[in-house]
């Protein structure tokens, strides 16, 4: 597994998380799509280094 292989798979985890707590009613729409964009932060991060 890559690098870049590992930032996905924790990437496509943390969103799964953010979603179930969004469908599990903890967590808002602004307040999920705030961690979402986030983890795309990190994960572009990642990827570029």
């Amino acid at each position: 597994m890559t690098d870049s292989d590992a930032a996905v798979e924790q990437f496509l985890d943390a969103v799964d998380a953010a979603f179930e707590e969004y469908d599990q009613g903890y967590a808002d729409a602004d307040a999920t799509l705030r961690v979402v964009r986030t983890h795309v932060e990190d994960l572009r991060d990642d990827v570029d280094h």
